[in-house]
């Protein structure tokens, strides 16, 4: 057997088979604004890890972007009953649950983001944005609205 025939096959002879890298091809079909092809690729790499908390959010967060607001809260969940620690999964089901109007079931999940805020420098806004919407949900400043729910 030539040494090509080795690198297209095993060394047995047989063909090997190649397993598609379905969370980048997702990844990048999400980045040209295809999130309809974004989904399926998501959805089958979560089938091959079904308890990959980042394929679920990275699926709440195409389903958010596709309109379909209860498949994604019903994602984020799911990522919180296998990581209830997972501060991104908190701050994006607490905007989704503002949207539905669920204001103090959202204040719950932005203290949760808020009591362990990720570490990278480039989250502050993020997390000064947590706070300020908290503090509004709380009473101290206007209510918040789709309109004032992400930072700019």
């Amino acid at each position: 057997m030539s040494w090509w025939q080795r690198i297209l096959t095993g060394e047995d002879g047989t063909v090997k088979p190649r397993r598609l890298d379905y969370l980048n091809e997702g990844l990048a079909l999400e980045r040209q604004g295809d999130y309809d092809g974004a989904l399926t690729s998501y959805q089958l790499a979560l089938r091959d890890e079904p308890s990959n908390v980042k394929i679920l959010q990275y699926i709440a967060i195409a389903l958010s972007r596709t309109g379909r607001r209860e498949e994604a809260i019903r994602h984020y969940r799911r990522a919180l009953d296998l990581a209830p620690d997972l501060a991104g999964a908190h701050y994006g089901l607490a905007f989704l649950l503002i949207k539905r109007g669920d204001a103090d079931s959202a204040a719950q999940h932005l203290r949760l983001f808020l009591a362990k805020p990720p570490r990278d420098p480039e989250m502050a806004r993020w997390i000064d944005f947590a706070r300020e919407t908290l503090g509004r949900l709380d009473g101290a400043d206007a209510p918040v609205t789709a309109s004032n729910r992400e930072p700019a």
